[in-house]
């Protein structure tokens, strides 16, 4: 994909801390390395300060990477102002890249204190008595829950002291920052934002860090706790509406009925007979009240063109809805809350009537202007995603994936995922997921893949950090 134009759908003013780890993952990802990112905000944060023109500098560094940034600016602030450096030395560790700013730090011209407790930093009070600039590097987007000793006694002493506050990101809470130097995107307003070069595909283009806003199961869940989907399909094309239904037990989803004229003997999956060979006004009835039951309906995979009417009656009774292959026709059907479609490019035309060009920056502009009422994840050799104003690519994916079946997987991965996240981060992680899982089957399996083998591919690429938790 070619990079010139894609900083058109970049998203403009703040930004959240949740959003911002998962464009700094994404870098890391591309290439731009967590030490690369650390020197370039740290750099920026020391120019900052200098531009008070300080004699004296105190910074006070927590244990995380916003720490590991104030030590790289101390060390750039070495020659020719005095730096003291003040830095959380209490549980837990510090992470790898500020434990290596700290030894980097060990051997430059600074004065290191280290603190344990409110004792310590009462100890060296007279430090933030003689600082002209405070510069606040405890903990920025890493903030949560209330602030502990002796991180709340470096907040109260630097408040109370006559320097002025610059701070790393984000203030601490509570810190009353003169001013705030944030980098890449402003997180609060009022921010100077600095260029720390991270490139346009980390905010633009799904990638492992948007795994980070997959949700926790806790290890004492109970039976149901990831979700309940029902799957409306098939008749015309008996594989499809279970190879959905797979895609959304191996994406989490705990339970997943099939609503099918066709049974296939799958123990995993729970059937739920039709009674006719194709779906028809008859059954109306019994999907209402099934979709009801569910957290997210995926319908139309194997469904065929003859029973877009009852879609349409089902529609409203679900409570979020992924809709593909045959559901997508007009009129569009919606779910009550949030809907995903997910269309290839004739689907598209067939929904929208604006036929796609092969080019996936033209892509994007059509499927954000269509202005459907839900999200699209325009699906291609480069994925689009857009909920109407933000827009996301995905590169994933290969050749192999042109066999029939990938995309009934994907609309199941893309339920499951629904149940607990928005549409849109939803269809994105779904696309970016679905796309690893086929390029892992092509490394051992060339072109000869299966639907099927991707579904056993899924969870490998989707836990891979694991998402469990006491």
């Amino acid at each position: 994909m070619r990079r010139e134009g894609i900083e058109a759908f970049l998203e403009r003013g703040l930004i959240s801390p949740a959003r911002m780890r998962v464009v700094d993952k994404n870098a890391i990802a591309l290439g731009v390395n967590e030490l690369q990112l650390m020197e370039s905000a740290g750099k920026a944060l020391a120019e900052c300060a200098l531009r008070e023109h300080p004699e004296r500098v105190l910074v006070l560094c927590g244990r995380g990477n916003n720490g590991g940034d104030g030590m790289v600016a101390a060390r750039h602030l070495q020659h020719g102002v005095a730096t003291d450096v003040c830095y959380i030395n209490s549980p837990p560790r510090r992470t790898p890249a500020c434990e290596h700013q700290l030894l980097a730090l060990s051997h430059c011209r600074v004065a290191l204190v280290p603190v344990q407790c409110r004792d310590d930093v009462l100890g060296v009070r007279r430090l933030f008595e003689d600082a002209d600039i405070i510069i606040d590097a405890l903990l920025g987007i890493g903030a949560s829950g209330a602030l502990q000793e002796p991180v709340a006694a470096c907040v109260e002493f630097a408040n109370a002291s006559k320097a002025k506050v610059v701070a790393a990101d984000l203030p601490t809470p509570g810190m009353q920052a003169d001013r705030i130097c944030a980098f890449h995107r402003a997180k609060v307003g009022g921010s100077m934002v600095v260029d720390i070069g991270i490139p346009v595909e980390a905010e633009c283009s799904v990638g492992p860090g948007d795994l980070i806003m997959l949700p926790v199961r806790h290890r004492d869940a109970h039976k149901g706790a990831g979700g309940e989907v029902l799957v409306i399909g098939g008749g015309p094309y008996q594989g499809a509406p279970y190879l959905a239904g797979l895609g959304a037990l191996r994406a989490g989803a705990d339970i997943v009925r099939i609503a099918s004229p066709i049974f296939e003997p799958i123990p995993d999956l729970i059937y739920e007979p039709i009674g006719a060979h194709k779906i028809s006004n008859e059954h109306i009835q019994l999907l209402t009240g099934l979709a009801k039951k569910a957290d997210v309906v995926v319908c139309g995979n194997g469904l065929g063109a003859d029973s877009h009417e009852v879609v349409c009656a089902v529609a409203p009774s679900c409570k979020k809805a992924v809709f593909d292959a045959d559901a997508l026709r007009l009129p569009l059907p919606t779910g009550q809350h949030e809907t995903v479609y997910t269309p290839h490019a004739g689907e598209f035309a067939r929904i929208t009537g604006t036929t796609l060009g092969s080019d996936p920056l033209a892509r994007a502009h059509a499927a954000r202007d269509a202005k459907l009422a839900g999200t699209v994840l325009l699906k291609g050799q480069v994925d689009v995603i857009t909920d109407g104003v933000r827009v996301r690519f995905n590169r994933t994916g290969c050749a192999a994936m042109t066999v029939g079946g990938t995309g009934d997987v994907l609309a199941g991965v893309c339920g499951a995922l629904l149940c607990h996240l928005p549409a849109f981060e939803a269809a994105c992680i779904a696309a970016y997921v679905n796309g690893r899982a086929g390029m892992a089957v092509e490394q051992e399996r060339g072109v000869g893949m299966l639907a099927s083998d991707l579904v056993d591919r899924i969870p490998a690429e989707l836990f891979r950090d694991g998402h469990l938790r006491g």
